[in-house]
């Protein structure tokens, strides 16, 4: 089967939506940290429609900060994809030009160094998942204990992590008399801009004060908020694209209509115009708490509970009538907590994303979102049930998301099939509650780990009760006889 190329995209079907501008005229203005999926649905589709208006400023240069991968796919494909917007039975299928060749970071730190640094470098997004920035979920400060950042530390001639990368191109900047480029993390960090920001300073302070001071005042790290649902692309979608289209496209990705890309109005240097798709504001905070706690929080509760129960889709763990009521008990609970921007109506959010859960054509499955639990639970759960908490409110759906998660880490489903833990702490908390004795202890010992737990929570007795209830008829009977027997929703 012919790989996809510049020089196969002339035999693609006239359905295909092909890139509308002149690849050889595009200049690289933005580097891409972290290059994966995600990024392949969401912003280079951002930058893809800014090309096909005439803005060739806007190519991306990408990195890859961890292994070859995602070269070995686009290399060959002169950084060309396809990315298919599934919507049930109609899928829409477009080529993606905008992104102009991918660096392995490990094997060629000085390349990139030297991106990020180049003069017409304007724009640096990031999406390196929580556990790329190398802050502690709670405090929010470096995680000086990483191996990867004690690397850092010791020096910047050849960095590891992102901030890392940021910091070495930011004084290679300086020293040439050039601005910063605005950093722009698109990761699902509440703050991220700011922690983004204190992250590369921190790491700046401690080799050289001056260059933290620059950047401080220089440097721009917007917030953001985004939103697209990305499942893993399968072998099966290759193939059937091949069999479809006549070409195999290894860097294939698949996503939904909907998608969102809100960046505060921050920027120290040129930016595009950005089209469709993305809103300049003022102030990001409200949109991403909103899709944090609602969209975000109800995905880990559904990953956790439905990945226990042997259900491996999200629509497939929402057919159930106690699953979709639970869902929206615990989007009772979250909405409370939130000051949505006037523009946001939650009712038809909470609709649209309930619908957008129903998508079976994307098959998102439960494992990958349950990826990194110890990173994504305190913005996603555990900050709604502080604010609750704080009220005197109750918090009953939210503490089962919360004791689905404590019930995951033991590795073993509801039907007794061992699962792979995916998570940079699931050592030392399996370690943690292998010493506890039975629920109340699991519980205990969660409660006071302060790498995860808010200092609010820690000794609120009655969200220690809910979790321990939950957690006990967890481990005795299971997520869906659990979910099943939930008190009805007040009326």
């Amino acid at each position: 089967m012919t790989r996809l190329s510049s020089a196969t995209l002339a035999a693609l079907p006239a359905t295909v939506a092909r890139p509308a501008y002149d690849r050889s005229q595009v200049k690289p203005g933005v580097v891409h940290l972290g290059i994966g999926a995600f990024h392949r649905a969401h912003q280079a589709v951002m930058f893809d429609d800014t090309l096909a208006v005439g803005d060739l400023r806007w190519g991306i240069r990408t990195v890859s900060l961890r292994s070859p991968g995602v070269r070995d796919q686009m290399a060959p494909q002169d950084g060309l994809y396809h990315i298919l917007v599934r919507d049930g039975a109609e899928v829409a299928v477009r080529t993606i030009g905008a992104v102009l060749d991918v660096t392995v970071a490990p094997e060629s730190p000085d390349t990139v160094v030297d991106m990020l640094a180049d003069a017409d470098t304007h724009i640096v997004t990031l999406t390196v998942t929580e556990k790329g920035y190398k802050l502690d979920p709670a405090s929010g400060a470096l995680r000086t204990d990483d191996p990867q950042l004690a690397a850092d530390l010791a020096s910047l001639n050849a960095p590891v992590t992102a901030p890392g990368f940021l910091v070495a191109a930011l004084a290679k900047r300086r020293a040439r008399g050039l601005l910063p480029f605005t950093a722009i993390s698109c990761d699902n960090l509440p703050r991220n801009g700011q922690r983004l920001r204190g992250a590369v300073i921190a790491l700046a302070q401690y080799h050289d004060p001056a260059l933290a001071e620059w950047i401080a005042q220089e440097g721009a790290f917007p917030e953001t908020m985004v939103d697209r649902i990305v499942p893993a692309t399968t072998p099966d979608d290759i193939a059937a694209f091949a069999r479809d289209h006549g070409v195999t496209d290894e860097a294939l990705v698949k996503t939904e209509p909907f998608t969102q890309w809100v960046i505060e109005d921050r920027f120290c240097g040129p930016r595009p115009d950005f089209g469709a798709g993305v809103q300049i504001t003022a102030a990001v905070a409200p949109w991403e708490e909103a899709k944090l706690r609602l969209l975000n929080g109800a995905h880990s509760a559904i990953a956790y509970l439905g990945g226990l129960a042997c259900i491996a889709h999200v629509h497939e763990v929402l057919e159930h009538p106690a699953m979709r009521a639970f869902v929206e008990r615990l989007w009772d609970e979250a909405e409370s907590t939130l000051s949505p921007p006037a523009e946001l109506d939650v009712a038809a959010y909470r609709r649209d994303l309930m619908t957008r859960f129903d998508n079976g054509a994307l098959m998102h499955r439960t494992y990958q979102i349950a990826m990194d639990g110890s990173q994504k639970l305190p913005q996603r759960l555990l900050a709604t049930i502080a604010d609750r908490r704080a009220e005197g409110q109750d918090v009953d759906a939210l503490a089962l998301g919360v004791a689905a998660w404590i019930r995951w880490q033991a590795g073993i489903s509801d039907a007794g099939i061992t699962h792979v833990v995916d998570d940079p702490l699931a050592d030392s908390i399996a370690a943690l509650l292998a010493e506890a004795a039975d629920a109340a202890g699991r519980v205990t010992a969660i409660l006071a780990y302060d790498a995860i737990m808010p200092a609010a929570l820690r000794d609120d007795a009655v969200f220690a009760d809910q979790l321990i209830a939950h957690l006990t008829s967890l481990e005795e009977k299971g997520a869906m006889a659990t979910v099943a027997a939930m008190a009805p929703i007040p009326a």
